[in-house]
């Protein structure tokens, strides 16, 4: 047998969690001497050590984690309970993993602060194109808000053409606005290029209008990590005598699999300051 310290060493946990453990009945002692009170551990008890450590790791309660070791849930049960916590292990990864692209992003906009952008900016007249769009409400025009519902946006825009027989004529469009109530919520339009129209109005189709002047940039990789560029052809339409008048439409010129090779052109629309 060992002693909890040897014991702690052995299951490479410390002898507070043993006690702790012993207090809530997860791992009793396979003996406790009855004149010091000392506790005595048997090397097949560390199977159990792994399982209640494993478990708590994945962030179940301690009365869950009884509730699995002891046997006391069936298969099915224990099963569903793993994949759920899978399933918000995942969503906290992609949270986590977003929110790293937004400081990434937010540091090279600091490093790049005074800074021209590195692509050429380009003035030009971007004609009026029929389109059919879907929409949705986002909390503001920050990345984070924005990317939750432009994705499945344009997946839902997707599967509605394929089921309605419309195959896209050209590049994919987001453009947004400002919701009207004034709470600083933001109107997303997920739209393509198409040139038939939707006969069962599954979608909106319709002609985006032309804008007479738009100071144009290519923004490369994913649209989370687009504020360096945006602000970058933000100093660019200040520093050349422009004024905006209106948030940069984006329209999707390469989306493969990989988003940090997309290639997405900015259109912000534009006046004579």
């Amino acid at each position: 047998m060992f002693t909890i310290g040897e014991f702690a060493r052995h299951g490479r946990v410390s002898v507070r969690m043993l006690r702790h453990y012993d207090a809530t009945g997860l791992l009793r002692p396979a003996h406790v001497d009855p004149l010091t009170g000392y506790r005595r551990y048997t090397a097949a008890q560390l199977a159990r050590l792994n399982r209640v450590v494993a478990l708590k790791d994945l962030g179940f309660t301690l009365q869950q984690v009884a509730e699995i070791v002891d046997g006391s849930l069936t298969t099915e049960e224990l099963r569903g309970m793993l994949r759920l916590r899978r399933a918000e292990l995942e969503s906290a990864v992609a949270v986590a993993t977003a929110r790293l692209v937004q400081v990434e992003a937010r540091l090279r906009a600091i490093e790049s602060e005074g800074q021209m952008p590195t692509n050429d900016v380009v003035v030009k007249n971007v004609p009026a194109v029929r389109v059919a769009e879907l929409t949705a409400t986002a909390a503001s025009f920050a990345p984070e808000d924005i990317s939750p519902v432009i994705g499945p946006l344009y997946e839902e825009l997707f599967q509605r053409l394929d089921a309605a027989g419309i195959v896209p004529t050209g590049p994919g469009i987001a453009y947004y606005e400002d919701e009207p109530d004034g709470t600083g919520r933001m109107i997303v339009h997920a739209a393509v290029q198409v040139s038939a129209p939707c006969q069962d109005g599954a979608v909106r189709v319709w002609d985006l209008p032309s804008v007479d002047q738009a100071a144009t940039v290519v923004h490369r990789g994913p649209m989370d990590a687009v504020v360096p560029t945006v602000q970058a052809l933000t100093r660019w339409i200040d520093g050349n005598g422009y004024r905006a008048t209106g948030y940069p439409r984006e329209v999707n010129l390469e989306c493969p699999a990989d988003r940090d090779d997309w290639v997405t052109e900015l259109q912000a629309p534009v006046i004579r300051a």
